[in-house]
């Protein structure tokens, strides 16, 4: 059954079986669809004009060279990854993702081996700095349910981000790769791999549209945290106004009017030209766009249900040490419900009573912050967004997913939280 069909009936079959009552079941599946649509649809389709422009403008082979002429073959799947890491400390998963994974399909046409080797290291990128590294919203909402130092969460949690990066995402994406060989997608380039251009941009160009959205995104995150510290006055109409700007879908949507100048207008396309090279993204990520919002859609259903909240009053008390009972009951609420920030916000909240009351040190309370982030990136499956993001941007199937993206998250979690019980114990 296509993946779309089967969320939409599995949702409402459970959303039955669970006993929401009848009047509330089609507001249930369409606030989870909607809900996830908000934040998936305007990035997907942005990122994917900025994809198409870039790839069509011959920049994203003009980088990939660039790249490879400057680390080698060799280690391309590492300098993708290390981009991955700088580029995921403002922007979002999601975001990231479709900006980079242009840059990621070309040089996997360039080198051969299969998208697996290039695009997994990518994509863990994202995600451990999305998961462990304030501004990103789980571990900033955890930090002030537990009163833990912001700042000290920041540097404990790169300190960790990167050998569970290296471990769990790179190494495991190399050998993964190597065993799972897929064909790069056409999904971001419209058709079959283009010649490319004979006058393509320079690698600093398609560099500085790439940083645009970042610069734009970091100065949201720069004043949330300014005006968090009082430092500026969060209604001042300027102060909103420029959040407004850094919004991510407004920052992608800046880059691609500028990306349709300069890799568009500027270099001989007509409007006409441009308007189709934008239309022909659009097309082929509606699939993905679709079955993500009903991966949320069958999120919000666990959710509605009930099912979070029975495994939160099971697990209240179960007499494990903190560090580790913060990291089994976010993990078994990623499990039930799918989404990492509600996992991670949930579980910071049932902990505590227990940190408040427990005399932690300073370090141990940022080592139990970490230890929740860690358990709420654990076994994504098919009720996780990122689940569907992931496998449909790559063209796999479900169990190559499971094969894959699952196996990584769960190393990522498990790495992780290994790491910050090693933190608690030395704090």
């Amino acid at each position: 059954m296509h993946a779309f069909i089967a969320l939409v009936l599995v949702s409402l079959l459970t959303a039955f079986a669970t006993g929401i009552p009848s009047q509330f079941v089609i507001p249930t599946l369409t606030t989870g669809f909607g809900s996830t649509l908000a934040s998936v649809a305007l990035l997907v389709g942005l990122g994917a004009m900025l994809g198409r422009l870039v790839e069509v403008s011959g920049g994203a082979q003009a980088l990939a060279d660039s790249l490879i002429n400057r680390f080698g073959e060799q280690r391309a799947p590492l300098a993708l990854g290390i981009t991955s890491l700088i580029f995921g400390f403002p922007i979002f998963f999601d975001a990231g993702l479709v900006v980079l994974l242009p840059i990621v399909f070309t040089v996997a046409r360039r080198l051969g081996g299969g998208v697996l080797r290039y695009a997994l290291p990518t994509a863990g990128a994202f995600s451990v700095m999305h998961i462990l590294v304030p501004p990103h919203p789980g571990p900033v909402a955890a930090s002030g349910l537990l009163d833990a130092n912001v700042g000290l969460v920041l540097l404990v949690g790169l300190v960790i981000a990167l050998p569970t990066w290296y471990l769990s995402s790179y190494l495991f994406g190399l050998w993964a790769g190597r065993r799972i060989v897929l064909g790069v997608p056409n999904i971001l380039s419209g058709g079959e791999e283009r010649e490319p251009d004979a006058n393509p941009p320079s690698p600093g160009l398609v560099i500085g549209l790439l940083l645009l959205p970042l610069v734009l995104i970091f100065l949201e995150t720069g004043l949330n945290t300014l005006t968090s510290a009082g430092v500026l006055d969060g209604s001042a109409g300027w102060v909103n106004l420029l959040r407004v700007f850094g919004a991510t879908p407004v920052a992608l949507l800046i880059t691609v009017l500028v990306a349709s100048y300069v890799l568009g207008t500027r270099r001989g396309r007509g409007g006409e030209v441009v308007q189709g090279l934008l239309d022909s993204a659009l097309g082929p990520v509606c699939a993905i766009i679709l079955i993500t919002g009903a991966g949320g859609m069958f999120g919000g259903v666990l959710r509605a249900s009930g099912i979070g909240d029975a495994l939160a009053d099971a697990l209240g008390d179960i007499g494990l040490p903190i560090v580790v009972a913060a990291f089994v009951i976010s993990t078994l609420l990623r499990v039930a419900q799918g989404s990492a920030t509600v996992a991670l916000t949930t579980a910071a909240a049932l902990v505590q009573p227990a940190v408040a009351a427990g005399g932690y040190t300073e370090l141990q309370v940022v080592a139990i912050v970490l230890a929740l982030a860690a358990g709420s990136v654990m076994l994504s499956h098919v009720n996780d967004s990122g689940f569907w993001l992931v496998g449909r941007f790559l063209e796999m199937d479900v169990k190559t997913t499971l094969k894959t993206w699952t196996v990584l998250e769960t190393l990522l979690g498990l790495i992780a939280f290994a790491l910050a019980a090693v933190v608690f114990a030395l704090g």
